[in-house]
């Protein structure tokens, strides 16, 4: 896929693997995206807005009711002005929180008001991942039309058990994947 003058925005959730988003930031850049990053309030806990902004040289989207990015009703522009919305890394949180269709931070609710395509890398502990619920949520956005990266095999950072949900080396798979960002999700029919 060709990056070049490609709008990401780039949401980040709360999990040790956020850290690898800025990683997947610089990637992008380097061919040639715009990245437009978005934190939850547990990404902030792992890495700063200050780092995210400076490697995407992006303003940082970080709160639903923030006075200057809500004045004309941002959360809905920017749902709509990229080409393509990234989740990375994609926390069991905010995937269920999608998959019941609750929108109660920003992250949530551009994942909600949005019509780009959307991809996901999952990155949590194996335990999670596979927990039932988990895997009935990632069913549910996946028949929504969402699209999945990985997980992948690796050991977990805070707790040193292997299995598979690691953000290992997606940065690299996720900023050369094959995938149409110029088309829409196709949604579930109700």
């Amino acid at each position: 896929m060709i990056l070049k003058n490609k709008r990401i925005l780039l949401i980040i959730a709360g999990g040790i693997a956020a850290y690898k988003s800025l990683d997947l930031i610089r990637r992008f850049r380097e061919q040639g995206a715009s990245v437009r990053p978005v934190m939850t309030q547990g990404a902030q806990q792992f890495v700063t807005p200050l780092a995210v902004g400076a490697l995407s040289a992006s303003h940082v989207y970080t709160d639903l009711f923030s006075r200057e990015d809500e004045q004309d009703v941002g959360h809905i522009r920017l749902a709509r002005d990229c080409d393509l919305i990234v989740v990375a890394p994609a926390t069991a949180d905010l995937m269920a929180k999608m998959a019941h269709g609750l929108a109660d931070d920003l992250a949530s609710t551009l994942l909600l008001a949005t019509d780009k395509t959307v991809l996901m890398a999952p990155a949590m502990n194996p335990k999670m991942w596979s927990a039932n619920a988990t895997q009935r949520n990632v069913a549910t956005l996946k028949a929504d039309g969402i699209h999945f990266i990985g997980p992948e095999r690796g050991e977990m950072a805070e707790s040193g058990e292997a299995g598979k949900a690691a953000l290992r080396d997606r940065a690299k798979a996720l900023a050369h994947r094959n995938h149409r960002c110029s088309r829409g999700r196709t949604r579930r029919k109700a």
